[in-house]
């Protein structure tokens, strides 16, 4: 198991983790060096982008023989089962975890057969939250569009209001389904399986239960015509202020072009799509979270936004891996960019033998 804390950013160590630094530090002189903190961070930092970690605390259960994610919340674990009743708290099928009755609006009640041959969502939400209520408003939207077109699409509603008024007022704008707010176990038991460390989240599914994507507010915001809904992974996303989010939940390769036209970033797109279609086919086949994703960018506020805060420089193309949880950038700036040169770059990444400069 893995207890997550915050990262150290710089040479000074915070007051969250100086007890057990001084603990180790004390045992021996050879490790009051800076070399040792280096490590220590740089150990610290690969396991939060490993287990996506966005917030603090954080525990997540691991399996030590396959090294493979039991639950990324176990915060919730401890605090439902404190006497480790279910232990080993593995992940169960969606139907089995959402079974139980499920509300419409109009205050009548159905159950998962309601669900069966669906695309799912599952919409983590409050009505304290400004940036729920916003993609709520969206969703709606969206919502009735799929099911315009055909598609059997539902989405149920997992409630994190403070109170059932709340929650009631909140649900009675959403034309699809809801866990009973007082079904706080259920609700809990939905967190846990998808490991929600922040709101609004929505999971899509796909008919059999499995996982589509977790970046279902993303999808909504970036697609309002829904064309490309379910919205399965793409392996290169054009940056935009929608899914730069993305930006801070992991390594992100991200290639600058001068492109300010509709258009003029596909072929980037196409430059780089075969080495990140090559790294999701690899890790989807060893059933893990891929280590990288891939941006291009043009010319545009964003995009000058995300240059002035890494401190890149102005050259086009730029060939860059940013890593904002360690505040860590690797930057490739030479004058012609080949599939070649990528390859190189982002295998030299992943073995950890690039040299980072500090954001």
């Amino acid at each position: 198991l893995l207890l997550c804390r915050a990262p150290v950013h710089n040479d000074s160590t915070p007051s969250h983790i100086s007890y057990l630094v001084a603990q180790i530090l004390c045992r021996s002189e050879v490790l009051r060096t800076q070399g040792f903190l280096s490590c220590f961070v740089s150990v610290q930092m690969k396991l939060w982008n490993k287990y996506k970690v966005t917030s603090i605390p954080s525990l997540v259960f691991v399996d030590a023989t396959t090294g493979k994610v039991v639950c990324r919340n176990g915060l919730l674990v401890v605090r439902d089962d404190p006497k480790g009743l279910e232990f080993p708290w593995g992940p169960k099928p969606f139907a089995e975890v959402v079974a139980g009755p499920l509300l419409r609006n109009n205050r009548q009640t159905t159950d998962i057969s309601s669900l069966e041959g669906h695309y799912v969502g599952v919409y983590f939400s409050a009505h304290w939250c400004p940036p729920c209520r916003g993609l709520t408003r969206v969703l709606v939207e969206s919502y009735g569009t799929v099911k315009e077109s055909g598609q059997k699409f539902e989405i149920v509603f997992v409630s994190a209001d403070r109170s059932e008024e709340s929650f009631k007022q909140y649900f009675s704008e959403m034309p699809w389904l809801a866990v009973p707010y007082s079904d706080e176990a259920r609700r809990s038991r939905l967190n846990r399986l998808f490991g929600i460390q922040g709101i609004p989240t929505l999971i899509l599914l796909d008919a059999e239960g499995h996982m589509i994507t977790r970046q279902g507010r993303v999808e909504v915001l970036n697609d309002p015509e829904c064309r490309l809904f379910p919205w399965h992974p793409r392996p290169v996303l054009e940056l935009s202020e929608s899914n730069a989010v993305q930006l801070h939940e992991g390594p992100c390769l991200v290639l600058f072009v001068d492109a300010e036209e509709e258009g003029e970033l596909e072929p980037a797109k196409e430059l780089i799509q075969p080495i990140a279609e090559k790294i999701m086919a690899k890790y989807k086949a060893k059933e893990e979270e891929t280590p990288l994703l891939f941006f291009v960018a043009g010319e545009d506020d964003m995009s000058d936004s995300l240059r002035d805060y890494t401190n890149l420089p102005e050259a086009a193309p730029l060939l860059t891996i940013l890593d904002m949880s360690a505040r860590a950038k690797y930057v490739k700036d030479v004058e012609e960019i080949t599939p070649a040169v990528v390859e190189t770059f982002v295998q030299d990444f992943l073995a950890e033998t690039l040299k980072p400069e500090p954001i």
